[in-house]
C-alpha cells in the first residue's frame, strides 16, 4: 500500500469529504470568534488529507485525527467524519494497532478539545458531545469494514498464486509428456538412421568399397541428433531453458567439416580472441552458424559458403555468406529457422540481420553483446 498512486478517485473523496465538513461547519452554531477561519482551514484540511491515506495511511490518521481535535477546540461541533475515513483506510493498508491507539486517543481527548472550545459546555455536557460527534460504533465499523476488505484482497492474491501455481504444475506435466513423446517417436527414428549408416560404412569397408561421403555425412549426422536430441529431452524434463549441452564456438570447425562432406565449399574466418564468452552467447553463436549452413544446404543451391567470428571488445560479430540463388528481388520468406534465430538473438539483447546480398546470395549476420550473462 505504501507505493499507492493517487488517483482521481482518492481526490474526488477527499474533496468531497472535505466540501461535505465545511457545509456542515458553515450550517451548524458555532461562537464568531477570531479562531472561526482556523476552524474552516482544519475541517477543509482534514477532508483533504484523505488523498494520501493509501499513500501514508499512518500519518493521515494522525493528520485527521489533530484536525479533528483542532476544529472541536475552536467551536466547531462537526462529527469526524475524516478520521473515521483514515481509520478505515489504516486498517485495510495491514495496520491494526496504531488506529486502536489512536482511536483510544481521540476518544479521550475529544471531551477536553470540546471543554477549552469557547462554547464552555459542562463536564458531562462535553463528554455527551463527544459520543455524538465520535460514536464507538462508528469506530468499530470502520475498522470492521477496513479489515474486511484487506482479508478479501488477501484472498484475492492467495486465488491468483494458486493459479499461477496450478499453471506451472500443468505446464511441467505437458513438458514431461512432450518430452516422452518426443523420446518414443523422435529417438527411435533418429537409431535407426543412425544404426543403418553404420552398417552400410562396415560393409562398404569389408567388401574394400569406397564409402560414399554422402554416407559418412549421414552417420555423423545421426550421431549428432541422437546426442542433441538426448540434451533437449533432458531440458525439457527439468524444465531449462539453456541446457549446457556443451555445443558452442569451438564446435563450429565441425560444422564447416560436415557441410564439405556434403559438397559445399566452406571457409571459416575468425578475428580477435575468445577470451570469457558467456555461455549463453556461445550457445547461440553456434546455433546461428549451424541453422545458416543447414539452410544453405537445403535452399541455397550454393557451391561456397563463408563463415566469419569477429570477438570484438564488447560484442561478438557472427556473419554467414553463401553465392547461393537468392536475390534482392525475390528475397524469400523467412522460415521456422530464421525466425527461431532472431529469438534467440534478441533474448540476448543482440541484433540480426538476415537478407539477399546485392552481389547474389544470402547473408546472416548477428552481434551478440558479450556483457550478457547466461
Amino acid at each position: 500500500m505504501g507505493g499507492a498512486r493517487i488517483s482521481v478517485g482518492d481526490w474526488a473523496i477527499a474533496v468531497g469529504v472535505g466540501a461535505t465538513l465545511l457545509i456542515a461547519g458553515l450550517s451548524g452554531q458555532h461562537p464568531s470568534t477570531d479562531l472561526e477561519p482556523l476552524g474552516y482551514l482544519l475541517l477543509a484540511a482534514g477532508g483533504l488529507s484523505l488523498v494520501a491515506r493509501r499513500w501514508a495511511p499512518v500519518t493521515v490518521l494522525v493528520v485527521t485525527g489533530l484536525c479533528a481535535l483542532g476544529h472541536q477546540s475552536v467551536g466547531f461541533d462537526v462529527p469526524v467524519v475524516a478520521f473515521l475515513f483514515a481509520v478505515y483506510a489504516a486498517v485495510r493498508a495491514g495496520h491494526r494497532i496504531v488506529p486502536v491507539v489512536a482511536s483510544v486517543v481521540m476518544l479521550a481527548a475529544l471531551p477536553l478539545a470540546i471543554l477549552v472550545s469557547p462554547r464552555d459546555w459542562p463536564v458531562g455536557e462535553a463528554f455527551s458531545q463527544s459520543r455524538d460527534v465520535l460514536e464507538l460504533a462508528w469506530l468499530i465499523a470502520a475498522g470492521a469494514a477496513g479489515e474486511a476488505l484487506r482479508q478479501a484482497e488477501r484472498r484475492a492474491d492467495e486465488a491468483e498464486r494458486t493459479r499461477e501455481e496450478t499453471a506451472r504444475r500443468r505446464a511441467g506435466e505437458e513438458r514431461l509428456h512432450i518430452a516422452r513423446e518426443l523420446h518414443d517417436s523422435l529417438t527411435h527414428q533418429i537409431s535407426v538412421i543412425k544404426v543403418q549408416a553404420d552398417v552400410a560404412v562396415h560393409l562398404a569397408r569389408k567388401r574394400g568399397e569406397p564409402v560414399p561421403e554422402a554416407l559418412l555425412v549421414i552417420r555423423e549426422a545421426g550421431r549428432e541428433a541422437a546426442r542433441e536430441l538426448r540434451a533437449t529431452l533432458e531440458a525439457l524434463r527439468d524444465g531449462d531453458r539453456n541446457p549446457p549441452d556443451g555445443l558452442g564456438l569451438g564446435h563450429v570447425p565441425d560444422l564447416l567439416h560436415r557441410a564439405r562432406l556434403a559438397g559445399l565449399d566452406a571457409e571459416l574466418t575468425i578475428e580477435g580472441h575468445n577470451d570469457d564468452v558467456p555461455a549463453a552467447v556461445d550457445r547461440t553463436a553456434y546455433r546461428i552458424v549451424q541453422e545458416s549452413l543447414t539452410n544453405v544446404a537445403r535452399h541455397a543451391s550454393a557451391a561456397t559458403a563463408s563463415v566469419r567470428i569477429d570477438y570484438r571488445p564488447d560484442t561478438l560479430l557472427i556473419r554467414v555468406d553463401d553465392d547461393g540463388r537468392a536475390a534482392p528481388a525475390t528475397a524469400p520468406p523467412p522460415g521456422v529457422g530464421l525466425l527461431g534465430m532472431r529469438e534467440r538473438v534478441t533474448a540476448l539483447g543482440g541484433r540480426l540481420r538476415a537478407a539477399p546480398r546485392s552481389e547474389g546470395g544470402f547473408t546472416v549476420q548477428a552481434e551478440l553483446p558479450l556483457d550478457h550473462t547466461s
